[in-house]
């Protein structure tokens, strides 16, 4: 290691790759909760397999797809099999922790993406073709615009395209890509015919436990390999529970459906993690008007 790293900042990020590989589980268990009894393990293992197969993928060329310096549309193959990534830091990411610490960080935002599409297409596909179409969305669709938001010199970057901590490469990449494949594979065999209900709520809210547990690695985490950007600030009103807040007075305690809504409204963060104050100076204007 060399003089310029950061000895706290890079165990930050370690510490955040461990709370952002959480969340990759949190989402088994908060998927394999809403479905049927039948198949619940297999829509757990479609978010479990990315650890695996995400991994490997991202070791022998999607860190160099997404972040090696190539040109503004992908990164190249300089980095393939993590050739020169090393213990030195690469001051267009990060200047005071290792770029092996910003390939491992990086990889748990490679990993629960994809499985992030496996929620629009649970009981519609086999789990070998889910593999492959693992593999190759995160090569052909993930890796790329990675590298066009965060990667150096990356086109929508030099746009001045914001995304702290993946609001665009990680949400709205998988949101969109789900969509699709939902309208590709069409509706389950028993969509209107017979009950389809969440089979375990408590496995529904394990899951969104461990999701907002290893939310604070997803943000604050993106802000130490940032080191140009403040760390980000949690406030109350913004916090994942608020929509449960909101609508639980009167009402029965929360069952699956406001767990899921929580979880997307924490989608909405990331982006703009790096400025918690700004919502608060409008709304204080509003309050002003």
């Amino acid at each position: 290691m060399t003089a310029a790293v950061s000895a706290g900042d890079t165990a930050w990020v370690l510490a955040s790759t461990a709370l952002v590989m959480v969340m990759t589980v949190g989402l088994a268990f908060f998927y394999g909760g809403l479905v049927r009894p039948k198949n619940a393990l297999n829509t757990m293992m479609m978010s479990v397999v990315a650890l695996g197969a995400i991994s490997v993928q991202w070791v022998l060329v999607g860190y160099s797809i997404a972040f090696a310096h190539g040109s503004p549309w992908w990164g190249g193959l300089s980095w393939l099999g993590f050739k020169g990534v090393g213990p030195d830091p690469d001051p267009a990411y990060a200047a005071t922790i290792p770029l092996q610490a910003h390939a491992m960080f990086q990889a748990m935002f490679a990993i629960i993406t994809p499985a992030l599409i496996s929620g629009a297409i649970v009981e519609r596909m086999r789990f070998r073709a889910y593999v492959v179409f693992l593999v190759l969305w995160a090569t052909f669709v993930y890796d790329p615009l990675a590298h066009w938001v965060w990667g150096a010199g990356g086109w929508l970057q030099k746009l001045g395209a914001l995304d702290f901590a993946g609001g665009t490469v990680v949400h709205i990449s998988a949101g969109v890509s789900a969509f699709v494949a939902a309208r590709m594979l069409g509706p389950r065999k028993d969509f209107k015919r017979a009950p389809i209900v969440p089979h375990s709520v408590p496995l529904v809210l394990l899951g969104a436990g461990l999701l907002w547990f290893g939310w604070f690695g997803f943000n604050a985490g993106s802000a130490h390999w940032r080191s140009r950007t403040p760390t980000p600030r949690p406030r109350p009103r913004s916090s994942p529970g608020s929509p449960w807040i909101w609508s639980a007075p009167g009402r029965r305690p929360p069952s699956a459906p406001r767990p899921a809504s929580s979880w997307v409204w924490s989608a909405s963060h990331p982006p703009q993690a790096t400025s918690p104050s700004r919502p608060r100076s409008r709304w204080a204007r509003c309050r002003r008007s």
